[in-house]
């Protein structure tokens, strides 16, 4: 019998649902619509974020969505992020607030530092002369305060190694609740995810299925992937899908596809075997988002892609 992994519980006791719609480079006209139908099809787990430019669009269909009377908002999990540029304590919950006028809510269920990252307060866009040091501990006291006024009910981080959040937990009164990070089979950093458990932090992956549309990633043409599929009568997304759940990570695949969309979530009534589960070590390991636009000799805190990742490369 396969064992349903439809959430995952937190540091804080709040269930995370294992499965939520990634909706990075979901272009504004076509995020609402995808929304809506994850949500129909049975998604309770949004992730969003500001830097994402649509959680204006978001925020209407989730408001119609909720006047429709589909769901209700305590029925739903919404993640979303702080930019690099919010990093100044006095600017995080003015950021909050912003997210949260845009997506019409009153509370977020998780709130994440989106990268180790800061650039100057008030900057809109990437120029690397806007990069500056971050303070994460004074940052993240801001994001503590958040989590005790209830605007958000979790909190936690993105794109950090193992150092970046030993670093954060010797300083933290509020530990961090998440780690959202790339994981597929592509990138299982088995290492972080060790060390993340140790920790009583819930690792969540984010391009789960690669980034075929945007890294050219061949996650899903990996013979590995595709042998397990064909085997088990399933399609490649589904088996890599599994394989986070399997290992114990939450996953947030990105669709604007309806029948996509309705595909991924078609995970819970079937398991990979142990065998099979094996396999997935076969596969060569390469790290898609790299973040090289934060790295640079002059500007912010990070000379190479080695000290942005401390290494986890």
């Amino acid at each position: 019998m396969a064992k349903l992994i439809q959430f995952f519980e937190l540091n804080t006791g709040a269930k995370i649902p294992s499965l939520g719609l990634g909706t990075w480079q979901a272009e504004p006209g076509v995020v609402a619509k995808a929304v809506t139908t994850a949500i129909q099809v049975g998604y309770r787990h949004i992730d969003c974020a500001q830097a994402y430019n649509n959680q204006a669009e978001i925020g209407s269909a989730l408001k119609k969505i909720f006047d429709d009377g589909v769901v209700k908002r305590e029925d739903l999990w919404i993640t979303s992020k702080l930019w690099c540029s919010d990093h100044a304590p006095e600017d995080v919950p003015k950021a909050l607030d912003k997210t949260l006028q845009d997506l019409q809510l009153d509370y977020l269920d998780l709130y994440l530092i989106h990268w180790p990252v800061r650039m100057k307060s008030g900057s809109v866009g990437f120029k690397k002369e806007y990069l500056d040091r971050p303070d994460i501990p004074s940052t993240w006291r801001a994001m503590e305060a958040l989590y005790d006024s209830g605007k958000a009910r979790a909190i936690g981080v993105s794109n950090f190694s193992s150092k970046k959040l030993q670093d954060l937990l010797d300083i933290a009164r509020v530990p961090p609740a998440v780690n959202q990070v790339e994981l597929h089979p592509g990138w299982q950093q088995p290492k972080l995810h060790a060390f993340c458990e140790s920790k009583g932090i819930h690792l969540s992956g984010y391009s789960p299925l690669g980034s075929p549309g945007n890294l050219k990633s061949d996650i899903l043409k990996n013979p590995v992937v595709i042998e397990i599929a064909e085997k088990l009568g399933k399609t490649p997304a589904q088996v890599a899908l599994q394989w986070g759940l399997q290992a114990g990570h939450s996953v947030l695949p990105k669709s604007t596809n309806e029948s996509r969309i309705k595909g991924n979530f078609d995970v819970f009534d079937w398991s990979l075997p142990e065998d099979l589960m094996a396999k997935f070590s076969e596969i060569k390991q390469d790290r898609l988002v790299k973040g090289t636009f934060f790295v640079d000799e002059t500007y912010g805190a990070y000379k190479t892609i080695e000290e942005l990742w401390d290494g986890e490369l």
